[in-house]
C-alpha cells in the first residue's frame, strides 16, 4: 500500500524560494574591513541568484550537470552562488583556497569545472594554475582584485557585477529530482589524492532541517549566525542552505579571519551564534584577554573539526560564550552529532557530556566495530572504530566524468557504512566520545594511548597556547608518544614542569618522554593539527627533541 501524500522534490530551489519570500528581510552582513559593512537582504540575494543562474546559463552555457567552482571568502556573493547553481540544476563545487597548488588543480581537472567564480582577492591564487586547467572555459571575477594577472589565460573573462546586471531576478527554475547532484566538496587528501563527495538536493534539505532543530543549532530568524567555518570547509556544516530555510541571518566574515576584526566584528554586529574550528576561538581569546571586547551576544558557538580541550570551552564560560562540541567530516555533510546536555542538569552534572562529542540525531545511525570486526556495544567502555550511514551520509566517492563511483574497503564496510576512521566509545544514552583517530592511536606496550587525552591535559596549562601528541617509534614499546608545545608569550615553563602537571592528571605509563617546543603546531586546510607533518619533522631530525 502507498501513501496519499503529495510526491514534492526536496530540493535546493525550494529552500531558495522560501528564504526570499517567507524570510526576505533577513539579511547577510558582509564584512568589509571598512566603518560599514555590506548588507542584503535574503529578498536581494535571491533576486541576484535569479541573474546569476540566467547568466550562467544564457553566457555560459552552462546546463545539465556540468560544474560551476568557487574560489570565495564567505560573503553574499558566494551564497549566491550556493543557491543559484544547484537550483539551475548545475553543480556546486567549492574549491578550499588552502591545498597546495598541484592539489587544487586536481581537483579542478578530476571535478572537470567548466567555470570558476573567483575572489578577485584570490586572482594570484588562481592565475599561475590556469595553463593546468583544461576543462576550465570561463573566469567570472568578483570584488577588487588585479586582472592583469589573467592576461595570459585562454578562458574567457567576466566581471560577476558586469554579467548579472540587468537580467530578470525571475529566473525560469527547472524541476529538479531530488537525488540529482547538487554540490560537491573534496577531502583534503591528506593521504593520497584528494576524494569528491557529491551531495545530491535530498541530502541538503534534510540536512539543513536537521541544523535547524533544537537538538543541533536551533536557531531562528531572530538570530544572526558568524559564519567563520569556511564555505568550502563542507559547504560551511549547511550554515547557508539552512539559514534559508528559517531566516536566520548571517554574518560573513570575508577574508578577515583574524583574531582582531572577528573581535569587533562581534562587538559591533552582536551576532548570537558563530561556528568556527578550535584554532580560531583559541585565537580569538588571547585577543579579548588582551584587548576586552564584549562577545557576550553570542548564545552558542558551535565547535568542530578538531577536538575542543575542554580548557578552552572553561576559559569561554569565564566569558560568558558557551561552546557546544560538535562532531562531522566532509563524507557526512558534516553533521553527525552535537553535544547538547540532557535537560534538567546542573552546570556540574552537564559537563561529562559537554566535553563528549554529542549525541547523534535521528538522520544518524552509528555503530563501533572493534579490531577482530565484531559489533561492539554503547556501553562507554568498548572503544572501536565508528561507523556511520544516514540520507545525508555518502555510500561513495565521485569516480570522475564518466568513471564509476569509488567505494575503497578502508572508507566504506562491505555492507555500506561509512567508516569514520574515528576511534571512540558510545554511551548508552548515545553520547559519542572519541578518543583518537585510528591512525593517530599511538600503540605502546600492547596498549593504546590518546593523543587526544593528552593533548587536552597539556592544553589545560595555563602556560600551554597548543600542544599536538604523536606516536614515533620505540625500541621497547614499539611506539611512544611524543609531545609538541607551543607555549603562551613570556612563559618559561619548563618540561619537568609540564610533565609534572600532566603526572597529575593521567597514567603513568602514559607520560611522553621525549618533548619538543615548536612556534605553532603545523595545520591542515582547515585548521586541524596536521600530525604527519609533525612525525615527518621528527623523522628528518627537523624537531630538537628533548628526552626525559
Amino acid at each position: 500500500m502507498l501513501s496519499t501524500m503529495q510526491d514534492v522534490p526536496l530540493t535546493v530551489t525550494r529552500i531558495l524560494r522560501h528564504g526570499m519570500t517567507i524570510h526576505g528581510k533577513s539579511q547577510i552582513t558582509t564584512w568589509t574591513g571598512e566603518a560599514e559593512p555590506r548588507r542584503r537582504s535574503f529578498a536581494e540575494v535571491g533576486a541576484r541568484a535569479g541573474q546569476l543562474a540566467g547568466a550562467l546559463r544564457d553566457e555560459l552555457g552552462i546546463d545539465a550537470d556540468q560544474r560551476v567552482a568557487t574560489l570565495m571568502w564567505n560573503n553574499a556573493e558566494h551564497v549566491e552562488a550556493y543557491l543559484a547553481i544547484p537550483a539551475m540544476g548545475a553543480v556546486l563545487h567549492t574549491l578550499n583556497l588552502r591545498l597546495p597548488a598541484e592539489q587544487l588543480v586536481w581537483i579542478v581537472n578530476h571535478a572537470a569545472d567548466r567555470v570558476v567564480i573567483v575572489d578577485g582577492t584570490l586572482l594570484p591564487l588562481l592565475a599561475p594554475l590556469l595553463s593546468h586547467l583544461p576543462t576550465v572555459e570561463h573566469i567570472v571575477v568578483s570584488g577588487p582584485g588585479d586582472r592583469a594577472l589573467l592576461a595570459d589565460t585562454e578562458a574567457q573573462i567576466h566581471e560577476y557585477e558586469d554579467l548579472i546586471a540587468g537580467r530578470p531576478a525571475d529566473y525560469d527554475w527547472p524541476e529538479l529530482d531530488e537525488r540529482t547532484a547538487a554540490a560537491m566538496c573534496y577531502t583534503s587528501g591528506t593521504t593520497g589524492d584528494p576524494k569528491g563527495v557529491v551531495y545530491s538536493h535530498r541530502s541538503i534539505y534534510l540536512h539543513s532541517m536537521q541544523v535547524n532543530m533544537s537538538e543541533s543549532m536551533g536557531l531562528n530568524d531572530q538570530d544572526t549566525s558568524l559564519v567563520v567555518v569556511p564555505q568550502f570547509h563542507v559547504n560551511a556544516w549547511g550554515l547557508p542552505h539552512a539559514t534559508f530555510m528559517t531566516g536566520i541571518n548571517l554574518l560573513m566574515p570575508d577574508r578577515f579571519l583574524q583574531p582582531a576584526p572577528l573581535a569587533e566584528m562581534i562587538e559591533r554586529e552582536r551576532p548570537t551564534h558563530a561556528a568556527a574550528v578550535p584554532t580560531i576561538w583559541q585565537g580569538l581569546l588571547a585577543e579579548v584577554l588582551a584587548r576586552p571586547r564584549d562577545l557576550t551576544s553570542m548564545k552558542q558557538v558551535t565547535i568542530g573539526g578538531a577536538a575542543c580541550p575542554p580548557a578552552l570551552m572553561e576559559a569561554y564560560d569565564k566569558l560568558g560564550v558557551r561552546l557546544c562540541h560538535a562532531w562531522g567530516m566532509t563524507e557526512t555533510s558534516p553533521l553527525g552529532t552535537m553535544a547538547h546536555p540532557p535537560a534538567g542538569l546542573s552546570a556540574e552534572e552537564e559537563w561529562p557530556y559537554r566535553v563528549t562529542q554529542g549525541r547523534f540525531p535521528a538522520g544518524v545511525e552509528a555503530r563501533l566495530i572493534g579490531p577482530a570486526g565484531e559489533t561492539l556495544p554503547w556501553d562507554g567502555r568498548s572503544a572501536g572504530e565508528l561507523e556511520v550511514r544516514g540520507p545525508w551520509i555518502a555510500g561513495a566517492y565521485y569516480g570522475g566524468a564518466g568513471a564509476e563511483e569509488i567505494r575503497p574497503a578502508d572508507k566504506f564496510s562491505a555492507d555500506g557504512w561509512l567508516r569514520t576512521g574515528d576511534v571512540g566509545v558510545i554511551g548508552e544514552n548515545g553520547f559519542l566520545t572519541l578518543t583518537d583517530r585510528a591512525k593517530d592511536v599511538i600503540k605502546s606496550g600492547g596498549e593504546w594511548i590518546s593523543s587526544v587525552e593528552l593533548e587536552n591535559a597539556l592544553m589545560a596549562h595555563p602556560e600551554v597556547a597548543e600542544a599536538a601528541v604523536v606516536a614515533v617509534p620505540d625500541e621497547k614499546w614499539g611506539e611512544r608518544p611524543l609531545a609538541t608545545v607551543v607555549l603562551v608569550e613570556g612563559s618559561t615553563a619548563g618540561y619537568e614542569a609540564l610533565k609534572a602537571f600532566l603526572a597529575e592528571r593521567i597514567a603513568k605509563w602514559q607520560l611522553p618522554e621525549r618533548w619538543a617546543l615548536v612556534p605553532a603546531v603545523p595545520k591542515t586546510s582547515v585548521g586541524k593539527f596536521d600530525k604527519k607533518v609533525i612525525r615527518r619533522q621528527y623523522a628528518d631530525g627537523e624537531l630538537d627533541v628533548t628526552l626525559l
